[in-house]
């Protein structure tokens, strides 16, 4: 069963520069104002609002990097961690409860073409599955979004790394997301926009990586984050600005029998 998978942000899916931006920026202020707002631990001593911004933002950093190395901090974890390091009782639900109302207000936009692209690769026989590292927000937050855009109905298999102990590059993800398509690493190809999407697929044994370059417009913030450092364009021959290009590597890397 010959099988794609395609990385989300980025890659299916995307914010503006300046909204993604926005958007990490809320992640960090929602989660102080939970810090503050929650009790002092027994022995704690007092903490600025600066103190508690700086300490989530170190554990955001700290998920981001974890991540790439294929470990799953989720955005409860990120919290109670901040909690712990600042003697603060904090309840995770409350960060969540926020945080969704945050994500169900976002203004996400299909890469150009995106149906288009989804819909012809199903025509040709491929089955489809969705892998996303979901650092900032749990993937039960973006399957409404998905829905709503028509994404969800196309895919077979959608994958959220928050949702299991790993993030890709670790192969196990993309392990699992085969076995959920039926399908073997020899008979699949993955599409992504980063790093961890083209080494993961090397690690899990893919028959080939895809980089899409058509939606890496990121912002500063966003960049300095998820790019590791010195990096400049994962070891692929594969490489497309369009989702119509992709489709074209597919059928050659792996046509259907």
């Amino acid at each position: 069963m010959a099988a794609v998978t395609l990385d989300l942000w980025h890659t299916l899916i995307f914010l503006p520069p300046e909204e993604e931006e926005r958007y990490m920026a809320t992640q960090v202020q929602v989660a102080t104002e939970v810090l503050e707002s929650s009790a002092v631990g027994p022995g704690a001593t007092e903490r600025s609002t600066e103190e508690l911004r700086r300490a989530f933002a170190a554990e955001y950093t700290r998920a981001v990097k974890e991540a790439g190395q294929g470990r799953t901090v989720t955005p409860a974890e990120q919290v109670r961690r901040a909690g712990l390091a600042t003697g603060r009782l904090v309840d995770p639900n409350r960060y969540l409860e926020r945080l969704g109302a945050v994500v169900g207000d976002l203004g996400f936009q299909r890469a150009p073409g995106a149906l288009e692209f989804l819909e012809g690769l199903r025509e040709d026989g491929y089955r489809l599955g969705v892998i996303s590292n979901t650092v900032g927000e749990p993937g039960a937050f973006l399957r409404p979004a998905l829905r709503a855009m028509g994404v969800e109905r196309l895919v077979n298999a959608i994958v959220f790394s928050d949702e299991h102990p790993w993030t890709k590059p670790a192969p196990e993800i993309f392990r699992e997301t085969l076995h959920q398509l039926s399908a073997t690493p020899d008979e699949a190809v993955h599409v992504g926009d980063g790093w961890s999407d083209i080494e993961g697929a090397r690690r899990a044994g893919l028959r080939a990586g895809i980089l899409f370059t058509g939606l890496q417009n990121y912002g500063a913030w966003y960049k300095s984050l998820f790019l590791p450092d010195g990096w400049d364009r994962p070891a692929t021959d594969h490489v497309a600005s369009r989702l119509d290009e992709v489709r074209e590597m597919v059928h050659t890397i792996l046509p259907m029998r």
